[in-house]
């Protein structure tokens, strides 16, 4: 009797580990199925991704992107002014300051140029120091002493060019050394400034520079090639 039950066991046994034999080996072969499919799957997500391109490459969007526009700087104004009191540092620091940030400025067709907007507030931190300026018809020591000759030279330079229309412009309470009465134009951030806007069909830039003996303003119209 105990002879038939272990063979009944055995069998048993046998019969179970065919089937997990069977279990495992089918898995195997549909897992090896599943990546095929994912495999394949990819590939035509990349063909398709390829395709998109070469539609977005002959698209009338990508042909109707514009080329980018080169311009003839062509000088249209320029102006100069002397620089009397050459041996104040401080005056020389300030004009070099102010030329260096108004240089390369553009003012697009139909735009407004603000010579205080585009100079910004003379301030210590950003290397002003004083030097004379005028207030109330009397010489004094100011921060950013030195910017109201720039902004003469500008005006003047502004002056030959007829498109260019003066929006704002403040004489001195007092004459000033480096260009005659009538031509100067006071500044004084937040509350004299220097404006004109460009009534031309082209963008206008002004290039500022300076010496220890003068400042000079130019202004180019940009004409497109």
């Amino acid at each position: 009797m105990k002879k038939y039950i272990w063979l009944f066991i055995i069998l048993c046994i046998l019969v179970a580990g065919g089937f997990i034999f069977y279990f495992l080996s089918n898995k195997k072969d549909n897992s090896g199925s599943g990546y095929n499919a994912s495999k394949s799957g990819s590939n035509i997500s990349i063909n398709h991704n390829e395709n998109a391109n070469n539609v977005d490459d002959n698209s009338n969007v990508s042909k109707n992107v514009p080329s980018p526009v080169s311009f003839v700087e062509q000088e249209v104004a320029s102006y100069s002014t002397v620089i009397k009191n050459k041996k104040d540092s401080n005056r020389q620091q300030n004009i070099t300051l102010t030329c260096s940030s108004l240089n390369g400025t553009e003012i697009k067709p139909g735009n407004t140029f603000s010579f205080c907007d585009t100079v910004g507030k003379a301030t210590p931190d950003r290397g002003y120091l004083e030097a004379n300026i005028i207030v109330d018809g009397i010489e004094e020591k100011g921060l950013g002493g030195g910017n109201c000759q720039i902004s003469s030279t500008l005006y003047n330079a502004v002056l030959a060019f007829p498109e260019l229309e003066i929006v704002e412009r403040h004489p001195h309470s007092a004459d000033v050394p480096y260009i005659e009465k009538g031509k100067d134009a006071a500044v004084s951030y937040g509350t004299h400034d220097f404006k004109f806007k460009n009534n031309s069909d082209s963008s206008v830039k002004i290039y500022a520079s300076n010496t220890p003996d003068d400042i000079t303003i130019k202004i180019v119209k940009l004409i497109p090639q």
